[in-house]
């Protein structure tokens, strides 16, 4: 029987496995978190070590994709906190747009995509289709795909208001398919927030429901890179349980519960 040390050795080794294949750094996730999801699974998945479960996934495809899937965390809906979204286009939105034709949106962490295509179902009330493009990122390239297919379970859509439901999604063989163009105004692509470059320019970023499982010093980073992708003005929208302390420390000011508009111009970092 494996020891503490032994045990503690063992889901190390496994990380820096881990990162070496995948360029995920489990580090910066909440430890004791992250560490108790993964020995559930390990455990369910029948192996006694991390060491033999890494040995399998690299003679198993399915399992390692498996596990890829698992570890990030995909819990989402249309409009999910209706009342939040009611802001960002009541309050927020109205403030983007002022003068200009057009503006530029980024879903980070979009999941199966019912976040991205929240935010195009929303835009389509200030602007023709044509004008509206929204880029949409995730670590997990097996929800990416699914994403990119529009198709959703009858609970996902509890929050679509029935008029848009009936005019955006296609009900077939028991699920809901948002239509072409909706689905064309949404660019998918991948992503690792902790590791990879951010574009910038943006007017709205979206990443709600995924800083929670950060850690401090990682969550510091990403919000000097949300800052600095985007433009002065612009805003910054995170999930319940996500807000910024001092956030003036990242040139955010917050403007209305989860919603921080860029201040300045220049970082000083």
């Amino acid at each position: 029987m494996l020891d503490v040390l032994d045990i503690n050795r063992d889901y190390d080794l496994f990380i820096q496995r881990i990162k070496k294949k995948t360029n995920i750094n489990l580090q910066l996730y909440k430890e004791d978190q992250m560490k108790r999801r993964l020995t559930a699974y390990k455990t369910r998945k029948g192996f006694r070590t991390f060491d033999d479960f890494f040995k399998a996934m690299m003679q198993n495809e399915q399992l390692y994709e498996d596990f890829l899937n698992h570890m990030t965390i995909n819990v989402t809906e249309f409009f999910r906190n209706p009342s939040r979204w009611g802001v960002l286009e009541k309050n927020i939105l109205p403030q983007i747009l002022k003068g200009k034709r057009r503006i530029r949106c980024w879903s980070a962490a979009c999941s199966t995509g019912e976040e991205p295509y929240s935010l195009a179902l929303m835009l389509s009330s200030f602007f023709e289709w044509q004008d509206i493009r929204i880029l949409a990122t995730d670590i997990n390239h097996q929800v990416i795909a699914r994403a990119k297919e529009g198709k959703y379970k009858e609970e996902a859509l509890k929050n679509v208001p029935s008029s848009m439901k009936d005019r955006f999604f296609e009900h077939r063989d028991g699920h809901y398919e948002i239509t072409a163009t909706v689905r064309k105004s949404v660019q998918f692509r991948q992503q690792n927030l902790l590791s990879d470059p951010f574009e910038s320019g943006f007017d709205l970023i979206i990443c709600r429901n995924v800083l929670i499982y950060f850690t401090d010093e990682a969550k510091v980073q990403l919000f000097k890179k949300f800052s600095r992708a985007l433009n002065p003005g612009g805003y910054l929208f995170v999930g319940g349980s996500e807000q910024i302390y001092q956030p003036q420390k990242y040139q955010l000011e917050e403007t209305d519960t989860f919603f921080y508009k860029k201040t300045q111009e220049r970082w000083t970092w």
